[in-house]
């Protein structure tokens, strides 16, 4: 018999993950663990559950027989924990918010403001570029450009957030409105597996078949990467704005602005924690909506074209 749901939920990681390492990984605990707890099914079933391969775990045809049903419990099991969090009806506990790094940077700057009034509540602020699994409780609140297409995910429009190119001074003392003299700059963007990533689209457009010279897989590394003059690159207007070492070096990008949602489980929606957080995350989303869309008049940057006055 078997009756260690700990167990079947060890299985359905190693059969999806197919190594050993990646299960442990996926569960927190230890590769021992992992394989200590297949034996034990293994042992219950009284059948061989993988054949190990040079490069994976391959589930036996009894696994995949087992797998259908340990997954309905994994879902089953899931969705217990999730009507569970609203139970109490308590104001008190964590809540956690995955978002991506140049989102964070946002976040961690209005995070007092955010906070307010709501001491009771533990923020956590989990920085990745890939969603988390809501279903799975990895998550309480996403905040990303992209709604997914599935039903139990509501989401909550945010903002709309407007990009620009930026650089340094020495950067924008070479600007002359010409699309041929900002394109014959170097550039700083996101690498080829990065492309999805707001902005870069209309950038890898501009530079056509040219390359940035400066690549990677992070905003902030990019950010820093601008503001070290290593060349110019497509920035959220609220970062590059802020930055005194940047300036704006073209209006702002129609093409690239991109809305920010406000994602969560339809079962987590109304648990009051999650739901102050929601709102509190809305208020602020509002407040700061001329910081999210660039309105110069409220910044610090000089305009390109009273730039090339005090030049002149």
């Amino acid at each position: 018999m078997i009756g260690d749901w700990d167990n079947l939920r060890v299985f359905v990681a190693l059969a999806e993950e197919g190594s050993l390492t990646a299960a442990a990984k996926r569960l927190q605990v230890s590769h021992p663990t992992v394989a200590r707890r297949i034996k034990a099914l293994e042992d219950a079933v009284g059948a061989k559950l993988f054949d190990r391969l040079p490069d994976r775990f391959q589930p036996t045809e009894t696994a995949l027989e087992l797998l259908h049903d340990a997954k309905e419990m994994e879902r089953a099991s899931q969705s217990i924990d999730r009507r569970a969090a609203g139970l109490s009806g308590s104001h008190l506990g964590t809540v956690r918010i995955s978002v991506d790094e140049t989102m964070a940077a946002f976040m961690t700057r209005h995070l007092q403001s955010l906070r307010e009034n709501h001491q009771c509540i533990e923020f956590e602020i989990s920085v990745t570029h890939i969603s988390a699994n809501l279903s799975k409780r990895e998550a309480d609140l996403l905040i990303r450009f992209h709604v997914p297409d599935l039903a139990s995910i509501v989401g909550r429009k945010l903002a709309t957030f407007a990009y620009a190119v930026y650089g340094t001074a020495d950067f924008a003392r070479q600007v002359d409105g010409s699309d041929e003299t900002l394109r014959s700059l170097p550039w700083v963007g996101f690498d080829s597996e990065h492309i999805y990533m707001p902005g870069q689209t209309w950038q890898a457009d501009f530079l056509g078949e040219r390359r940035p010279a400066v690549r990677t897989n992070n905003g902030i590394v990019l950010a820093n990467a601008i503001r070290g003059g290593n060349g110019i690159g497509v920035l959220p207007c609220f970062l590059g704005d802020a930055d005194p070492a940047l300036t704006r070096l073209t209006p702002i990008l129609e093409d690239a602005r991109v809305d920010h949602w406000l994602l969560v489980h339809a079962d987590l929606r109304n648990v009051p924690r999650i739901r102050i957080v929601m709102d509190a995350l809305a208020r602020l989303f509002a407040d700061c909506r001329k910081e999210i869309e660039g309105d110069l008049e409220n910044s610090t940057v000089v305009p390109l074209a009273r730039q090339a006055r005090s030049s002149a």
